[in-house]
């Protein structure tokens, strides 16, 4: 938290009964803004400590952004307010506080002859790296599923989750029709479901206009250019599931992530890890992610199983999918899993390095149960890092022989006798040379 802006502004007689404006300038960075308002309502107190009733001066109070939007308007009725892209005062919308020129709304009501100093004190927090633990892929009743917007939210509540996107098929939520519950993000979202394949479009109110159907690959292409050029986070769904697999050529769709991680641990899920993993080894950077796809509680089905853990500068909708483009997220069965740092010098999971510079991991996994298996996971397979004799944590290093990726497993046997599965899958810090390796998306 940076030292707070003052500003002071005299406001003559002449000016009552006019709305003016007080400009200041949004540092970059910024996750929430705390502003107050001081002046003279009142006449001095009198005798005894009486305090007048007749109000002398009355300003009102309001936000405008940058792009001129009326960010709230609270009139004289509040001296204060807070605003962020996750919650805001009563009277203000939540907003993303866009580095530039904001202004302070100054309704001159009532002015006394003599005028009166208005004094502002603007608080800025600024944003800092933090852990959240959420669900990219979830239905209501709208689609598939059988709870509400809200049942859906305070049940990812109840499981530990600091963000939920709401996906149901062919379905638009806007913004506004999603609840506010203090403690989650939720996500607008859609899962454009096909017959040759699904893929959510996350983060924007309405990825395209008119309907979803789609007859030709055309057609297919127009709904994700134009999730693109709106903004979405486009993910390509379960790319092997058993009943609706991902038929479409990757190669000409434009997608932000890969689903490798759909409900439970089964064999479509790790012929997605494979997928993924043969990009990869091509050269290919492209980022991950999981999703329960819940409609309902069952054996093993509930929301964050499994999580996306992200490491985002805030809890807001466009920092959390900012840091999925990145990389900057791992997967993990639930969200009392392990929990992974993966850092390469000063760059995260999903960063580039220059292998001439830079060749080592830093790994911390917290968590572990006796019996995990710890491994790094290159181009050239998996080396075992550390099978734990007990519960606890693990913190090494790995060093890179030759520019490629690395990123890290965690593999458990959740039922004795059953093979080790996953248990956390992470995106990888890829180690280039000069000639950087392409994307697919």
């Amino acid at each position: 938290m940076s030292a707070p802006l003052r500003i002071q502004v005299f406001v003559s007689r002449e000016q009552e009964g006019q709305y003016l404006t007080v400009p200041f300038v949004m540092p970059p960075k910024v996750e929430s803004l705390s502003l107050t308002c001081q002046y003279e309502r009142r006449a001095g107190t009198g005798s005894g400590g009486f305090t007048p009733r007749q109000e002398i001066n009355i300003i009102d109070l309001g936000l405008i952004a940058p792009d001129g939007t009326q960010v709230g308007a609270s009139g004289s009725d509040k001296d204060s307010f807070q605003v962020s892209e996750t919650e805001a005062t009563p009277g203000y919308r939540t907003c993303r506080l866009v580095p530039g020129e904001w202004r302070i709304l100054l309704g001159a009501y009532k002015i006394a002859p003599e005028g009166v100093a208005v004094a502002y004190e603007l608080t800025f927090t600024h944003k800092r790296l933090r852990l959240l633990k959420g669900d990219l892929h979830t239905h209501t009743l709208a689609s598939d599923g059988v709870l509400t917007l809200d049942e859906l939210g305070r049940h990812a509540l109840r499981h530990g989750l600091d963000f939920l996107a709401v996906t149901d098929h062919n379905q638009m939520v806007p913004t506004d029709a999603l609840p506010r519950l203090p403690g989650l993000t939720m996500i607008p979202g859609i899962e454009w479901t096909h017959y040759k394949g699904h893929a959510n479009f996350t983060g924007v109110d309405a990825p395209y206009d008119g309907s979803f159907m789609a007859n030709t690959f055309e057609e297919v292409q127009a709904r994700f250019a134009s999730a693109r050029q709106r903004g979405a986070l486009i993910t390509l769904n379960h790319p092997f599931d058993e009943g609706c697999p991902f038929t479409f050529d990757m190669e000409s769709l434009p997608f932000d992530c890969l689903e490798i991680w759909n409900g439970p641990m089964r064999m479509s899920n790790m012929q997605a890890i494979a997928l993924w993993h043969s990009f990869l080894a091509a050269g290919k950077k492209i980022p991950v992610c999981g999703g329960s796809d819940y409609h309902r509680s069952q054996l093993f089905l509930f929301p964050g199983g499994p999580t996306t853990c992200v490491y985002a500068m805030s809890a807001g909708v466009s920092d959390i999918l900012a840091a999925l483009r990145q990389g900057h997220a791992y997967v993990v069965y639930a969200p009392g899993g392990p929990t992974l740092e993966l850092t390469a010098g000063e760059s995260l999971m999903g960063d580039s390095v220059p292998f001439s510079t830079v060749k080592e991991l830093e790994i911390t996994v917290n968590g572990l149960r006796a019996g995990d298996v710890v491994q790094v996971v290159t181009a050239q397979g998996g080396t075992p890092l550390l099978k734990a004799e007990n519960d606890g944590n693990f913190r090494g290093h790995y060093r890179m022989d030759s520019p490629g990726f690395a990123r890290i497993e965690v593999l458990r046997e959740f039922i004795p006798g059953i093979p080790m599965l996953p248990a956390l899958v992470s995106n990888p810090v890829y180690f280039d040379t000069q000639n950087r390796a392409s994307r697919l998306i």
